[in-house]
């Protein structure tokens, strides 16, 4: 059984025991996180939500939080003596999906 989920403004498709990084969540380690915003169900039959299946739901725990790997922002303009470098680093939230509620 797999599910649909809307978080971070982004679609990620999880299963029970998968380990999902996502877009930093306000929670804090070994807390349980819940996302109601459920797009498609799948399991002995598919419910596709409109835009969301009703009274289904995703449970999950926060495993840890981190920053991914530095990203270079270079901006250029050929013959005008202009650059800029910038550097970025994505906050993440480490999510463990422990059940999928639905049907």
């Amino acid at each position: 059984m797999y599910a649909i989920i809307e978080t971070g403004g982004k679609q990620v498709r999880v299963e029970v025991g998968q380990e999902i990084y996502i877009e930093k969540l306000e929670a804090n380690d070994n807390e349980t996180v819940t996302f109601d915003r459920v797009l498609q169900l799948s399991g002995k039959k598919t419910l596709i939500g409109v835009p969301y299946v009703e009274g289904a739901k995703v449970v999950g725990s926060v495993v840890k939080h981190g920053r991914g790997k530095k990203i270079i922002v270079f901006k250029y303009k050929k013959r005008k003596n202009y650059r800029r470098k910038q550097g970025h680093r994505q906050a993440y939230t480490k999510v463990l999906i422990n059940q999928i509620l639905g049907e």
